[in-house]
């Protein structure tokens, strides 16, 4: 045995939180796809003779003002939201890193009028953004995606147009255009790879946002129709109740919650790895 083979291999431990938040995630994940087989009632049964039930052994969770199973309704929630946030991130990463590497990489004035467009939907608050797509659109999962991709593309853009503006400078990009290579290759061939890690940080971190921001477009009535269960519609349906049977609100909220920190225990290793490489 040589010795080279007998150096063992360094062990990669991953952070108590990543693994934690990375649980989190799989956790959610798998409910969403499996929920129908998970639930013990239907998450659209009511019984008007149990509503407001408080926590108990039938019903985990509760009764809301229908007197259907919180918990059901809660483990059904988490479809509607995982539909629409990582398709949400996924578009916005694509549509921000081509807009980045682009604007980054050529520069000039379609640079500048690139992100001066990114600087005024920045301004723009996004609550009134889905107001008009909703009311242009119509109301429904891709508007949804749509509008929560947008939000998110101009923050995506400006970090990957930050670190391009970076490796544009480096030698191994001046070596490039004297071979002659063409811009399609400096960009996708040669800043891309290095630009990585930017991209996969700003992927996870975008997720927490786009799972917060469809829960507050559906709780504002912008989302998912009324009586969904999803997590922010069903927060919108029971606020008033937070007094009398706050665990119907309780419920889908600690479930945004427990998503949103679990992405974001994530994305903090992401940032903390793309920090040790640079």
């Amino acid at each position: 045995m040589s010795a080279v083979s007998m150096v063992p291999r360094p062990v990669v431990r991953l952070p108590a939180a990543t693994v934690v938040g990375a649980a989190v995630i799989t956790l959610w994940a798998v409910v969403a796809l499996l929920w129908p087989h998970l639930v013990p009632y239907a998450p659209d049964t009511q019984r008007p003779q149990d509503r407001f039930l408080p926590p108990g052994g039938e019903h985990w969770l509760g009764t809301d003002q229908f007197g259907r199973d919180v918990f059901s309704r809660t483990l059904a929630g988490a479809r509607p939201v995982l539909e629409v946030a990582p398709a949400a991130t996924a578009l916005a990463v694509l549509a921000g890193t081509v807009l980045g590497l682009v604007t980054g990489g050529v520069g000039g004035l379609l640079d500048d009028v690139v992100m001066r467009i990114v600087d005024a939907v920045m301004v723009f608050p996004a609550i009134i953004a889905a107001v008009l797509f909703a009311a242009l659109l119509g109301r429904s999962t891709p508007v949804l995606v749509l509008v929560v991709a947008a939000a998110l593309t101009t923050l995506v853009t400006r970090s990957v147009r930050a670190a391009t503006l970076v490796e544009r400078e480096k030698p191994y990009v001046e070596a490039a255009r004297l071979r002659g290579e063409p811009l399609w290759s400096l960009l996708g061939r040669e800043i891309l790879p290095n630009v990585r890690a930017t991209v996969y940080v700003e992927a996870t971190s975008r997720l927490g946002d786009a799972v917060f921001a469809a829960a507050t477009l559906s709780f504002l009535g912008l989302g998912q129709p009324p009586g969904s269960p999803e997590w922010g519609a069903t927060v919108a349906d029971n606020r008033v109740w937070l007094h009398n049977a706050p665990w119907t609100v309780l419920s889908p909220a600690l479930a945004i919650v427990s998503l949103v920190v679990g992405v974001a225990l994530v994305a903090d290793t992401s940032r903390r790895a793309a920090g040790d490489a640079a």
